[in-house]
């Protein structure tokens, strides 16, 4: 490493990439929660929450809301845990599970997934803008994909900042649309909507996996923030920040809005509150135009970093390299457009991701005893339990579409990998490399 190079890397901070973070470079409570918090209080979690409420009315939108936090809080929280007592980020995590050649595979999906919502976050500042300003979409996505990439680039200090300043913009932003869409007819009349969609209504089975499928992908990856905590316990208890408690107000606001008729398409667009502050005019206008690109932009350097860290494990590469390269390839994908095709990206991650943490925390938490000494180079049973589990799910969907996905999947595969943990150890003999089968 040349000199320059090295001041420049010791100026933005080692990001352990493909060790764990010693105790030393651990992180205080509040820099850690502070990471999580400003994730999911964004405007995505009121667009999805409004969508829910308009489908299943506001009493029964806000306990399948409810009820998908509680779940995310459990799952988040223990992958947490585990982040905090090793410090290793995901791809180190699921090298002790699935093995240290097929972690590659989970790794490398969740990877591009998180990249994929990288793009639709980055395309929906376009759109949004686009909508309440009548500002150019490719224009603004591609300087909005310019100045995320470059947060991202800062690494997790850069991160933890912005979650800051999305939060406290967040807050009163959303307060005070929800005081102006109450305007009228008061804030209890929010608890009569019966929701608009009808008989075409989905199940709230379908809105607990909505409300879970939102944050699957990074939530299973949480270990990229959390193994900065200083413990297993702080590490869950900055997850909880985030889910339920910042997930939940962003969640409440949308709610709101959709309930007391001020959503401008609750059908599609859900609790989006920005032309409530737009049309309200005044200092709200420019203050809404900040939110956008400090709330998405929140986003966006959280999945681009999961993105960055995961490719970087597997290719060897850096963080800040993988940033760079990950953060054209989705900018690219946002200006072209691709962020349109979101209702597929979620049918994936309930069906497919919450199988791979559920093995992960039976493996290391409740079978961590039971696991072979030898080191393999993929080990079959965490892949056949998050086959089995996805299969469940899939199934789920098509034939029994009021129920969960996201449940089903986690129940399925984690029963799938119990009764596999019980067979004899003999047959988890390692795979090698270049072993023929």
């Amino acid at each position: 490493m040349d000199t320059a190079h090295a001041e420049h890397h010791s100026a933005l901070g080692e990001e352990y990439e493909n060790q764990p973070v010693p105790a030393s470079a651990r992180k205080s409570l509040f820099a850690v929660s502070a990471v999580w918090v400003g994730f999911p209080m964004i405007m995505t979690s009121a667009v999805f929450a409004g969508i829910v409420v308009y489908n299943l009315g506001f009493v029964a939108g806000m306990a399948a809301i409810v009820v998908g936090d509680l779940i995310l809080m459990g799952y988040v929280g223990t992958l947490s845990y585990l982040a905090g007592r090793s410090g290793k980020n995901f791809a180190l995590t699921a090298a002790d599970t699935f093995g240290t050649k097929g972690f590659r595979i989970v790794s490398a999906f969740l990877s591009a997934l998180v990249i994929g919502w990288f793009a639709f976050q980055t395309g929906m500042v376009g759109s949004t803008l686009n909508l309440s300003m009548g500002w150019s979409a490719p224009w603004i996505t591609l300087l909005a994909g310019v100045l995320f990439v470059a947060l991202t680039f800062v690494g997790i200090r850069a991160i933890s900042w912005i979650g800051v300043v999305a939060s406290v913009l967040f807050i009163p932003l959303g307060v005070v649309a929800v005081v102006l869409a109450a305007a009228d007819d008061g804030i209890g009349s929010a608890l009569s909507y019966g929701g608009g969609a009808g008989a075409s209504a989905f199940s709230f089975g379908v809105a607990v996996t909505m409300v879970f499928a939102c944050f699957a992908d990074s939530g299973t990856m949480t270990a990229d923030f959390t193994r900065w905590a200083r413990n297993g316990r702080e590490g869950a208890l900055a997850a909880f920040a985030a889910f339920p408690v910042a997930y939940f107000i962003a969640q409440l606001v949308g709610a709101l809005v959709v309930a007391l008729g001020a959503a401008a398409a609750a059908d599609t667009a859900g609790g989006d509150f920005l032309h409530v502050l737009v049309s309200a005019g005044g200092v709200l206008v420019p203050l809404a135009i900040v939110f956008v690109f400090v709330n998405l932009g929140s986003v966006c350097a959280h999945c681009l970093y999961n993105g960055a860290v995961g490719f970087g494990n597997i290719t060897g590469k850096t963080m800040r390299q993988l940033t760079i390269v990950l953060g054209i390839v989705g900018t690219v994908a946002a200006v072209a457009g691709i962020w349109s095709y979101f209702a597929t990206w979620l049918n994936i991650l309930g069906v497919l991701v919450p199988p791979i943490g559920i093995v992960l925390i039976l493996d290391q938490l409740v079978f961590s005893a039971r696991r072979t000494s030898s080191v393999a180079g993929l080990y079959w049973k965490p892949f056949a339990a998050w086959a089995i589990g996805a299969g469940g799910a899939l199934l789920t969907h098509y034939y029994a579409p009021q129920l969960s996905d996201a449940v089903v999947a986690m129940v399925v595969g984690g029963l799938a990998f119990t009764a596999l943990a019980y067979l004899p150890v003999r047959t988890e003999q390692p795979v090698l490399v270049g072993e023929t089968v």
